[in-house]
């Protein structure tokens, strides 16, 4: 698993309780459930920072890319 960065979050108890009962409805835990919210507005602001493709799929990738077409 990739590290993460950890780091403190003050936030408003009540919001601690509606993101806690969110995220037991979604079988996650209250930090999964924050960096689920982080990651989504992330994605609908289009800036989400892609991950780099690990080298045995971009191998596959260049593999796919460079097959002829059979059609």
């Amino acid at each position: 698993m990739a590290k993460k960065k950890s780091f403190v979050l003050r936030i408003d108890p009540e919001v601690y309780d509606a993101i806690e009962k969110w995220a037991a409805q979604e079988f996650r835990s209250a930090n999964g459930q924050i960096e689920w919210i982080i990651n989504k507005a992330l994605r609908d602001a289009r800036r989400k920072v892609e991950k780099a493709i690990p080298e045995s799929q971009e191998d596959v990738l260049d593999d796919l890319s460079q097959s002829p077409d059979t059609d």
